[in-house]
């Protein structure tokens, strides 16, 4: 029998500001898109058991390709198995919106198809069940 919550997805959009470029061509580095994991993993273990719960690990991270300032992130992360106390997640980041300073210095664009970024697998601990 499959737990419900098998396959729970949680998106969240994020606008990546120029403050956090940080290297040559406004490229920001891959930890951001990580701390973006554990905000969606936080909603994910709200929803599936009532409490914020610990990201304990990842088992694989691949950063694909870049994030820039200016690029609207769409982070997402999908419950692939729940055990007691802990589930894992497949996380994956894309850009879904790009600067196009090559056009005009505020010019933008939808990426269609997005762009995938980074993906990984984790897993988070909540409490035992009271």
């Amino acid at each position: 029998m499959s737990d419900p919550r098998v396959g729970l997805t949680v998106t969240h959009r994020r606008y990546v500001p120029y403050s956090h470029a940080h290297y040559a061509g406004n490229l920001v580095d891959g930890a951001y898109a990580l701390g973006l994991f554990g905000d969606v993993a936080t909603e994910v273990c709200i929803r599936t058991d009532g409490d914020e719960g610990l990201f304990a690990s990842y088992s694989d991270v691949q950063f694909r390709a870049p994030m820039r300032a200016g690029d609207v992130l769409e982070v997402s992360a999908t419950v692939t198995r729940v055990g007691t106390r802990s589930r894992t997640l497949d996380f994956e980041a894309r850009v879904v919106c790009r600067g196009r300073p090559d056009v005009g210095e505020s010019a933008a664009e939808v990426l269609d198809p997005p762009i995938v970024a980074v993906t990984a697998t984790g897993t988070v601990v909540v409490p035992p069940s009271a």
